[in-house]
């Protein structure tokens, strides 16, 4: 009791003191690990399994909300592939140079190719959340770079397997049986409530025919977790569910961190190792998929968008570098310093993201200049000519505001959501929309340069989007009307302060409507 007490706390107190500087609390949760392991606090009974459940309910849901048909576009599978094939070759070649000036002993070549093929992955559970904090999972640099790292985590996955002692049992051809399957799961989600029935039901979903299914049959079930979630991707109430399990995965996840700073124990020259690794490596690895990105038809900005969020080290990492000490290719101490550098590139990377927006943006406006029409489709700039109002965010919030512009103002109005599935709704469902990413500088420059907007309304859920995109449209020169959406009163007199016209508190507004609906106002 005494060390979960211990741990409990210090992941919340330093938690905190990461919101606090402006940073991730993930990064607050991988101190409180290296403080711990310092301490030598051994994890209390059963946070590993904890951990490896908050990764496997996160596989769960990324395939819940992921279109699988984005593996199949070439910005991704081009992009992932090729930057695998270019990781291992520079890793291998920085180890070579390090293990020649006596940092490191290399060994053979098969040392210096395995250890260059556990630094090409980057982290599925650390970029995942970076998005979803965001908002931009659905998004189409978000779904990029899921669709990268579930080619990089079927990559390890195949590694695993060849490697392992005992190859998959015949069984496994019998896992394709889960796609008839699949219609009965759906059928029963149907019927399924809410509240911790639709939890339970979501997690029994990850665990039985998804972890212990796979694992049953000799491969690795976090692969089985992600693959029953696709399969139910495309059902009304997979984001409900998704939904359902976020906070109970958050909190898991939270031992993920936990654990990875608690196992490091590392000499001081294993730390000096990886923080030399992150130094070389992560800045390359940002750099070649934002240049791989660009090539396959990204504009700079949506580029180093995915570039940032993909630039760390994996957890696969970890378990790539474990199976080569297990086989005896690798020392044990590969095993410390790589968990380290994944530790600290994940520490790297959350501060880069936290003003991932405002550095790519800055990053991209030193590029060299794009051809349109060589661009994706749906990276390509919005037009706005001929709109009187945009809407940012067509959540509830967003699709009331869309429908009352249209019926009461006699405007013409366009949706802009960043979630793929969204707008490929509502765009079935006859609504004007375009997806488009509000905390792009080039939107706003089009919003401004159509002449035709009068009046923009920040719809979005996130604070944060809202007030960068706040900031976008008075450098871009827009001047007329801004509406914008908060939850919090502190939030609603920060827009106010802002200078936006007019702000709804989405709580408060709820109340009052509910309330005129029940006694009418009086009138005055």
């Amino acid at each position: 009791m005494p060390d979960l007490v211990l741990t409990l706390l210090a992941a919340t107190v330093l938690g905190v003191a990461a919101h606090l500087v402006r940073v991730p609390p993930l990064v607050g949760f991988l101190a409180a690990g290296f403080l711990l392991g310092g301490m030598q606090v051994e994890p209390f009974p059963g946070l590993p399994e904890l951990a490896d459940l908050g990764v496997t309910l996160l596989l769960f849901t990324i395939g819940l909300k992921f279109d699988v048909r984005t593996i199949l576009r070439p910005e991704a599978y081009g992009t992932g592939l090729i930057h695998m094939v270019f990781s291992v070759l520079i890793g291998a070649g920085t180890l070579g140079l390090l293990a020649v000036v006596g940092a490191v002993q290399a060994g053979s070549w098969q040392t210096l190719a395995l250890i260059g093929f556990a630094l090409s992955f980057s982290s599925t559970v650390l970029c995942v959340k970076v998005l979803e904090e965001r908002s931009d999972d659905g998004s189409f640099y978000g779904q990029t770079a899921i669709a990268i790292l579930v080619i990089q985590d079927l990559a390890a996955v195949i590694f695993i397997t060849a490697t392992n002692d005992e190859p998959p049992s015949l069984w496994a051809l019998a896992l394709v049986l889960l796609i008839p399957a699949a219609w009965l799961l759906r059928r029963i989600l149907e019927h399924v409530g809410r509240g911790e029935l639709l939890i339970l039901f979501g997690i029994v979903l990850a665990l039985g025919p998804g972890y212990y299914l796979f694992e049953a049959v000799g491969i690795k079930g976090d692969l089985g977790a992600l693959v029953v979630g696709l399969l139910l991707a495309s059902h009304p109430r997979a984001i409900d569910l998704s939904k359902a399990l976020f906070s109970i995965k958050e909190l898991f996840l939270v031992g993920f961190f936990l654990t990875i700073g608690m196992g490091a124990g590392p000499s001081w020259s294993d730390l000096a190792v990886a923080v030399v690794l992150c130094i070389l490596l992560v800045p390359i690895t940002i750099a070649m998929f934002a240049v791989l990105a660009r090539m396959f038809g990204l504009r700079n900005r949506t580029a180093m968008r995915v570039g940032l969020v993909l630039g760390n080290f994996s957890e696969f990492s970890i378990i790539v570098t474990a199976v080569g000490v297990s086989s005896g290719i690798l020392t044990d101490r590969w095993l410390t310093i790589v968990a380290l550098a994944v530790a600290v590139s994940m520490v790297v990377s959350s501060l880069l993201n936290g003003r991932g927006a405002h550095l790519a943006g800055r990053i991209a406006t030193r590029m060299p200049a794009q051809d349109p029409t060589r661009l994706r489709l749906a990276d390509r700039p919005i037009n706005t000519d001929g709109y009187h109002a945009v809407v940012l965010g067509m959540g509830r919030v967003g699709r009331s505001t869309y429908a009352r512009l249209q019926e009461n103002a006699d405007l013409r109005v366009l949706g802009v959501d960043n979630d793929h599935s969204v707008v490929t709704r509502l765009r079935e469902q006859g609504y004007d929309i375009v997806e488009g990413d509000a905390t792009d500088l080039e939107f706003w420059q089009r919003i401004c340069s159509g002449g035709f907007v009068q009046t923009v309304v920040l719809a979005m859920p996130i604070h944060d989007s809202n007030t960068f995109a706040l900031d976008q449209v008075r450098a871009a020169g827009f001047n007329g009307k801004l509406a914008a959406v908060a939850q919090y009163p502190e939030q609603v007199e920060h827009l106010r302060e802002e200078g936006v016209e007019a702000v709804f508190n989405v709580y408060a507004g709820a109340g009052v409507a509910l309330a005129d609906q029940v006694v009418p106002p009086r009138e005055s």
